[in-house]
């Protein structure tokens, strides 16, 4: 249970992070935003959907509030990821098109994920909350790899943002690459799950640690580092990635091959 609680946290927290960046730029954290430029009264959507999404990230904190707060999450991301659905459509081969939509698919699967954990302590539920864990880790595989995927097209651009002090820039961008596909594919095809997500929730928490926090004390700031807003959003934005990774890899807790660990105890019986 305590790593539960730990996904569960970090999870909230990170949600929240989404919540204080929106009112402090007053604008939405999702790369798709430019769908609702002419949004009217803009400024209260951008307020109110910000309140929303802090009051559920701490109704995580409560078991009684912890599933509908869940939901509310959920939408939110759910909203980014139709905001995305446009641009795609109008250039389905383009990467640049696809990666705001992942970024709202992976946590929208972490509260998928996450909402199905809770609805496991409820005897009546508990059987269709096991199914419905599979296919959002799934969805988490394939975004993981796409990421990893990124970083073979954009391997210039990935090598820049790898710190200065670390050896071979370029290869540790290709590495991480085959990291990021390598624990994709585990989730997806269940072949040691768990490390897979793990390994994951690891790379993105430390990509955010030693990439987006010393990009904002950095002076002159590094080119592909953008404005301050792009900076914060991109680290709140991996914080929520990370958090995601932690929801699957406690989701993946003894498994092995993809199998539960009641479905191997009856398969032995």
């Amino acid at each position: 249970m305590r790593t539960v609680r730990f996904a569960q946290a970090a999870f909230a927290l990170a949600s929240a992070g989404l919540a204080v960046f929106s009112v402090a730029y007053g604008d939405f954290p999702w790369e798709a935003k430019s769908m609702l430029v002419g949004l009217p009264w803009r400024a209260a959507w951008v307020d109110g959907s910000a309140l929303i999404l802090l009051l559920a990230s701490g109704g995580l904190c409560w078991s009684r509030t912890a599933s509908p707060s869940l939901l509310t999450i959920g939408a939110y991301h759910a909203v980014g990821v139709l905001l995305s659905i446009p641009p795609i459509i109008a250039r389905p081969l383009s990467m640049e098109t696809w990666y705001p939509c992942c970024e709202s698919l992976t946590p929208l699967a972490g509260a998928w994920i996450l909402y199905a954990m809770l609805r496991r302590q409820n005897a009546a539920s508990a059987l269709v909350a096991e199914g419905a864990v599979r296919p959002a880790q799934v969805l988490f595989g394939l975004t993981c790899v796409f990421y990893g995927w990124s970083h073979f097209v954009y391997a210039d651009y990935t090598a820049s943002m790898v710190p200065g002090w670390l050896p071979a820039r370029l290869a540790f961008a290709y590495l991480t690459g085959l990291g990021h596909v390598a624990a994709g594919l585990a989730v997806i095809f269940g072949l040691l799950p768990r490390l897979g997500a793990t390994l994951e929730a690891l790379m993105m928490s430390l990509f955010g640690l030693l990439v987006w926090v010393p990009s904002l004390f950095a002076h002159p700031r590094p080119k592909w580092a953008g404005s301050p807003q792009n900076q914060w959003s991109e680290l709140v934005i991996t914080l929520v990635l990370a958090a995601a990774a932690w929801v699957v890899a406690d989701s993946c807790a003894g498994r092995s091959f993809g199998l539960p660990a009641r479905a191997r105890a009856d398969a032995r019986a």
